[in-house]
């Protein structure tokens, strides 16, 4: 009976998915915050539902955070954050003064940073170059960035190519750098949640929670050695 047994109890560690061996998970993912003097932006980590966990740039899940520094390489570039690609994508291509961008020659427009400039921003610093590049889309009157050279709708409901380009960068982040994946598979079947507010219904690509949970069940479903 004891052998029987032992085999049993082998059995039922095996069928254990290798991503569930490493919970409990840190309190700390929960530890509360005072509210007092934090940003307007901000949800704090105690705001998690049961089952649920804040991506909370306060502690290490805010490495999947699209402002996080977490170079990356996607179609021969270099990105120092999903965050500078994305701002990117709404300025001129091209060097500025020499670009054949219609958006580079617009009548009474001004750029503060070149593309290139903020494709090597991370954090604030590229979510303050893609404000000011959208009050220029706003001026012009459009509602589309590019990427290699090609017109993308920027706000829509379908998962369409701005939402595709946004994917492959994730996972181009994700491959690249090994803490991100460790940290990823960490949260094991925790429901993903946003440290900041979000406009209601945007387009998929701004829930960048829910794609880290699609991306996790991809690597969860993987045959691990």
């Amino acid at each position: 009976m004891p052998t029987k047994n032992f085999h049993l109890a082998a059995m039922v560690l095996v069928a254990i998915p290798h991503f569930l061996c490493a919970q409990p998970y840190p309190a700390h993912w929960w530890t509360p915050v005072p509210e007092a003097n934090k940003p307007a932006w901000e949800i704090l980590p105690q705001a998690a539902k049961p089952g649920e966990v804040i991506l909370s740039k306060r502690n290490e899940l805010g490495i999947l955070s699209n402002f996080a520094p977490t170079a990356f390489t996607l179609y021969g570039k270099r990105y120092a954050s999903v965050e500078g690609f994305w701002q990117m994508m709404l300025y001129p291509e091209g060097p500025l003064g020499k670009s054949n961008d219609p958006r580079a020659k617009f009548p009474g427009i001004t750029w503060a940073h070149t593309r290139d400039e903020v494709a090597q921003m991370i954090a604030f610093d590229a979510k303050n170059a893609g404000e000011l590049g959208e009050q220029n889309m706003k001026k012009m009157g459009i509602d589309w960035v590019t990427f290699d050279g090609k017109r993308i709708k920027y706000w829509s409901m379908e998962k369409g190519e701005h939402y595709l380009l946004i994917l492959a960068a994730m996972r181009a982040k994700l491959e690249q750098n090994p803490k991100v994946k460790e940290i990823l598979l960490s949260t094991g079947t925790l429901i993903l949640r946003p440290d900041h507010y979000q406009e209601d219904n945007p387009p998929a690509e701004w829930e960048y929670f829910k794609i880290w949970m699609d991306l996790r069940n991809e690597l969860q479903t993987l045959p691990h050695p």
